[in-house]
């Protein structure tokens, strides 16, 4: 294969070293900010128990809970009348 180039072999060998020593540190470059910008575990697992607290908080609202929880009470004390009572416990008459 011949070539209209007038650069020898040994031209060649350092053009392609110093482009190889370009492209590593275009690498280690684009490594180091990625790693900075995608360090997302790490943030995570330092909140973790925030998250899980404010996940379930949000699933309980969610779900109607502190409206069935108020609704449960609520009725429990329409529903029936006491007819005897013995320290915090009592007997209810439920017809």
């Amino acid at each position: 294969m011949a070539t209209t180039d007038e650069r020898t072999a040994e031209q060649v060998r350092q053009e392609i070293e110093a482009e190889r020593e370009q492209l590593a540190t275009a690498v280690e470059q684009l490594r180091e900010e990625l790693g900075e910008a995608t360090d997302v575990t790490s943030k995570l697992r330092a909140k973790l128990p925030a998250i899980a607290a404010a996940a379930a908080s949000g699933g309980f609202v969610l779900a109607g809970g502190i409206g069935a929880t108020m609704r449960y009470f609520a009725r429990r004390g329409r529903e029936s009348r006491e007819t005897a009572r013995v320290g915090r416990w009592s007997i209810r008459d439920r017809r």
